[in-house]
This record gives C-alpha cells, sequence and structure tokens, in this order.
C-alpha cells in the first residue's frame, strides 16, 4: 500500500467516559498519539470530568452519540461504551462517513459484527482495539510461526487463568457479565484478546468442543470458566484453557511444531529446535527409547510499548496517510466466532463446526438476552487501577 504524506491533524470524539475511555483520552493528550486531539467527548450526563477536559483542553461535551457525530467537529470516534451499545453507535458513525476505533469486541456476536461491517463504506476506516497484537512477545511468536520455523504445527495450548476478578468488579457495573448487556463474560471480554491472539498466530480450528462454567466463581449468569478442545484443518489438535476466578493463575502458551517448539510463560519465551524434524528422526532412528537432539534458545525480549497508543497512532495513519491497518474491525470476526463457538458447544453439549453459522449461534444469544436483565449497580467505591487489568 502506498503511503501518503500527513496531512492534518484528525480530530476524535471519544464516546464513553469510563476508565478505558480515559486512558484513550490521556494517550492522546500527553500527545503519545501523533496527528491526533480530542475535540469532543460524549457521555449520558456532563460531570466533573467532562468540565475538567472543556476548561482545561476545550473539549466539547455531548450528551448523545448523534449530536456529536452530527456536529462536524470530529473526524472519527472512538467508541468506549458497554459492548451493547456498540453496535448502534458504531453503525450510526460508519452511515455518517466517520472513521470509528471500536473497544473490543465488534459486538455482542460476530452476526452482529458481520452486520456492522455490512455499514462501512470505502471512505471510512473501521479499526478494532485488538491492542495485544502490538505486544512484541506475541508479534515475536508471530514471526516465527509465520517462517516456517516450527514445521507442521502438531499441537497448541493456551491456559490463560490470570484473569482473575474479584465481585466487585461486576458489582459497580449494571451491564457486565450480562448477556443482555455484554453478550458474555470471560470470553468476550477479558480472553478475547487471548483469542484473537491464538488464532492470529495458529489460525483458526475448524472444530471447538467446549465446557463453560457459568456463575461459577462469581455472582453472575455468564460464563466465568471455559475449557475447550480445538482440532486443526491439518490434523492439529488444541486447548484453551481460561478463568476470572483463579489466583494467582496462569499465563501459559505452548506451540509445538514437528521441527521446533515455541514456549511462552508469563512473559517469557523459549524456543526449542530439533536437529532433525520429529517425524524424520522417528523414522530413520534404531535407538528405541531415542529422541533428537534440541537446541534451547531463551528470547529476550527487553521491548515494552503503550499498545492502546500504538494501535490509536496506526489508526490515525490509516486515516491520513492510508496506512495498513493492525487490527482492522474485521479480524474481530473470528476471535468472536471462536468464542461464540464455544458458547453454543456449551449451551448443546455438542462439537461446533467452524465457519460457525451466525444465525444459529444468535438465535441462541437471543433466547439467553430475553431471559436476561442488567443488574443494579452496588453504590461501594470501588478502587480502580487500569495497569492492573492488563495481563
Amino acid at each position: 500500500m502506498i503511503k501518503n504524506e500527513a496531512k492534518k491533524t484528525i480530530n476524535i470524539g471519544v464516546v464513553g467516559l469510563g476508565n478505558i475511555a480515559q486512558q484513550h483520552i490521556s494517550n492522546i493528550l500527553e500527545r503519545k498519539v501523533a496527528g491526533a486531539c480530542v475535540s469532543a467527548v460524549c457521555s449520558r450526563d456532563q460531570n466533573a470530568l467532562s468540565l475538567h477536559y472543556k476548561q482545561t483542553h476545550n473539549i466539547n461535551h455531548y450528551t448523545h452519540y448523534q449530536d456529536l457525530v452530527n456536529a462536524k467537529e470530529v473526524d472519527a470516534v472512538i467508541i468506549a461504551t458497554p459492548t451493547m451499545s456498540h453496535f448502534e453507535i458504531a453503525k450510526y458513525a460508519l452511515e455518517q462517513n466517520v472513521h470509528v476505533m471500536l473497544e473490543k469486541p465488534i459486538g455482542l456476536s460476530s452476526y452482529e459484527g458481520e452486520v456492522l461491517l455490512s455499514c462501512q463504506s470505502s471512505k471510512t476506516v473501521f479499526a478494532l482495539m485488538l491492542n495485544q497484537r502490538t505486544d512484541p512477545v506475541f508479534a515475536k511468536m508471530k514471526d516465527i510461526v509465520d517462517s516456517g520455523l516450527l514445521g507442521n504445527i502438531q499441537r497448541t495450548h493456551w491456559t490463560m487463568t490470570n484473569w482473575f476478578r474479584p465481585e466487585i468488579y461486576y458489582q459497580v457495573s449494571d451491564w457486565r457479565a450480562t448477556w443482555k448487556g455484554e453478550g458474555g463474560g470471560l470470553l468476550v471480554n477479558q480472553a478475547i484478546h487471548n483469542l484473537d491472539v491464538f488464532q492470529w498466530i495458529c489460525g483458526l480450528p475448524n472444530k471447538i468442543k467446549a465446557f463453560c462454567e457459568f456463575g461459577k466463581y462469581h455472582n453472575i449468569e455468564v460464563e466465568d470458566e471455559v475449557t475447550a478442545f480445538l482440532r486443526y484443518p491439518n490434523g492439529a489438535t488444541g486447548l484453551f484453557i481460561g478463568s476470572t476466578g483463579e489466583a494467582p493463575g496462569i499465563n501459559r502458551f505452548d506451540i509445538i511444531g514437528d521441527k521446533a517448539s515455541l514456549m511462552f510463560n508469563s512473559g517469557r519465551l523459549s524456543l526449542c529446535t530439533n536437529s532433525v524434524s520429529t517425524a524424520e528422526f522417528s523414522q530413520q532412528t534404531d535407538d528405541m527409547f531415542g529422541m533428537p537432539d534440541t537446541d534451547k534458545e531463551n528470547i529476550e525480549i527487553e521491548e515494552a510499548v503503550n499498545q492502546h497508543a500504538v494501535i490509536m497512532s496506526n489508526f490515525v495513519a490509516a486515516i491520513d496517510k492510508n496506512e495498513e491497518l493492525i487490527a482492522p474491525a474485521a479480524d474481530g470476526l473470528a476471535s468472536l466466532d471462536i468464542a461464540n463457538a464455544m458458547l453454543l458447544s456449551t449451551w448443546q453439549n455438542t462439537e461446533v463446526s467452524l465457519p460457525l453459522d451466525r444465525s444459529e449461534y444468535q438465535q441462541n444469544l437471543d433466547l439467553k438476552i430475553a431471559s436476561s436483565s442488567l443488574r443494579t449497580k452496588s453504590l461501594r467505591k470501588a478502587n480502580v487501577d487500569m495497569s492492573a487489568s492488563y495481563r
């Protein structure tokens, strides 16, 4: 793709003023996102925070997203609202040819995401905040797998159980961890990042059999634990385990190939390379208990990045300089398909094939939504340290 020189400052409106929205605003105000400024914010009520932005940075406040978009003072919007409103707000912005950066997930379901993508015109940039694609460790893992160094992938395994969330995380929200407000729990909130990176590096499975536990550790109606078995088109197998109920939890991601194995464990990356491929050694050796010689390398990655700022900078550059997106919104369908397939497999107690029948899943989700309601928020005051939320 040919890149052009920068033309102007991109005016951004932020819809929502919750924790993640404030982080995006701070990144832009602190000039960690080149070529962008915040020109407007939107929340249901004007509050001390919005008044602060007006007084300190001359940022206008709106109480309805349509008014913000219609005012024509923004080139793009960041949508950082509860999941249940993603579809409605993004659809309106896209129909007005306003560029959209949408917080994950792309919708309550991949069916909803597919409909939303149909609203995008050739004039608009539509991106998703899949920030973990910029993690230097995961980027290195993808480079290694894509290089063919591992040979044919035989098995994948990610145990991601350090997404622990205490009860207050749910109590102070009326929408979180409800079918009506979020369309799920662990899989569509926390682990959607892992599922995205999983398929981004290893590819999409074609069959999934999952066992989800609903409200096992928390007073919620949606899943807070999952164990899922995967099969890939080349015959490889996989396992994904996630939980928000374990402490301290585990974060280990293994990719086993015929020629080498790649292992990620709590931020540390190692590569074991066979002297000859496993299949070749197995056929040629006369040693009954033999094993190919291996060379182990610990891969040191010292680089640290502001993941959200990198994705936002790329979004701005895509608008202004036609730069290729790191995380186009369409890429959000794959991880959501996997999450939806895991839930459908549990509900139906059967193996689910991919590509997912998105209409079938939506029908099942609609039944859950029909019997779901938002909770009454607790009056307890939660201590919020957003840096502690990232794993």
